[in-house]
């Protein structure tokens, strides 16, 4: 865990030092953007993932051509600029997502922010972690936990996309008693709920296992869970047709609130 918190913290370096007035942004052939900052640390996270871990096979946004899927054993599932768009935007939530995935499950995961100066990060079984950073200076790890799901009549915290909000995610919060809307960019979403402090992160809507594999992980290692949108288990590593995706997920603070979920049929 240690060298591989530091080389999120290193690709976080050459991140923040690219000039977003002056940087080369280009087109993805879905739409999305990549800039000289997203293939900055993807290139950091490669050669130092080659070093730490040659043997297993790695999967990351920027290199999917060169993937070999299905991976059967265990993998590196790395998203080196999450939340391109708000790195763009000149503001200060996007991510450095880095998870090592097992059997289909991400096991191991970090999310680190690199603007804000704060990482979590978790082995599932073993608890997670909160850090904040300087630089390459890392500061002391703080236990997190994720918190129960809300008594009757306190209100849900929801953290919500400011790029990709729809339909059925509003509806979804809207079935939560008195839920509280928190706009949070990129994977960041992944550690408030972690900290404990929102209670679901909905996606009815299909993102890439890039995006969702670290902040998993974390959120299973602090004491959440994240399914599908009907309350059943997520599968990391196995292509399908449309590629690498996640057609919708929710982050629950609460596992509880998920069985509860998964009892009512997913119905809201």
């Amino acid at each position: 865990m240690e060298p591989l918190t530091a080389l999120v913290v290193k690709a976080g370096e050459a991140i923040l030092s690219v000039n977003r007035a002056a940087m080369r942004i280009d087109g993805k052939q879905d739409g999305s953007p990549v800039t000289e900052a997203d293939l900055a640390a993807d290139h950091i996270i490669a050669d130092g993932l080659a070093q730490l871990a040659g043997d297993v096979p790695t999967l990351s946004e920027e290199r999917t051509p060169l993937a070999s899927p299905s991976f059967d054993g265990s993998f590196f599932l790395i998203d080196p600029l999450d939340g391109t768009k708000e790195f763009v935007a000149g503001r200060d939530e996007f991510t450095v997502n880095l998870a090592l995935v097992t059997s289909g499950e991400p096991l191991l995961g970090i999310v680190s922010a690199p603007a804000l100066g704060l990482l979590w990060r978790g082995i599932v079984g073993r608890g997670a972690e909160r850090m904040s950073f300087d630089g390459a200076t890392i500061g002391v790890a703080e236990p997190i936990h994720t918190r129960k799901l809300p008594a009757q009549g306190e209100p849900w915290i929801a953290a919500v996309s400011r790029s990709h909000g729809d339909p059925r995610s509003e509806a979804f919060i809207d079935s939560r008693p008195n839920a509280v809307r928190r706009t949070v960019g990129s994977a960041v979403k992944f550690g408030r709920i972690a900290e404990g402090s929102a209670d679901i992160y909905p996606r009815f809507g299909p993102t890439c296992e890039w995006d969702v594999g670290a902040g998993s992980a974390v959120v299973t290692a602090a004491g959440g869970k994240v399914t599908d949108g009907k309350g059943g288990e997520l599968r990391f590593g196995e292509r399908h047709a449309s590629g690498f995706i996640i057609p919708e997920f929710i982050a629950w603070g609460d596992p509880q609130a998920a069985r509860l979920w998964q009892d009512s049929e997913g119905c809201y």
